[in-house]
């Protein structure tokens, strides 16, 4: 854990079960939306289904780039 000025640990705040899952949740909701999506017909359900499962890559992305920083 990182120290603050004076060797004291920097505690951070208390979160909620659904404030750490909330955005884990809703990637796999979207993910299995997408699976069921692309399987029921072609067309247009296929871009929904491509579109609800590139959310988990954009996702991903953005949670390592934002973590580098």
């Amino acid at each position: 854990m990182a120290r603050q000025a004076g060797g004291r640990e920097m505690s951070r705040p208390h979160l909620t079960l659904w404030q750490v899952f909330r955005i884990p949740v809703v990637v796999a909701a979207l993910s299995l939306f997408g699976l069921v999506a692309a399987l029921l017909d072609d067309g247009a359900w296929d871009w929904i289904g491509a579109a609800a499962l590139g959310v988990s890559v954009v996702v991903t992305v953005w949670a390592l780039a934002a973590r580098r920083r």
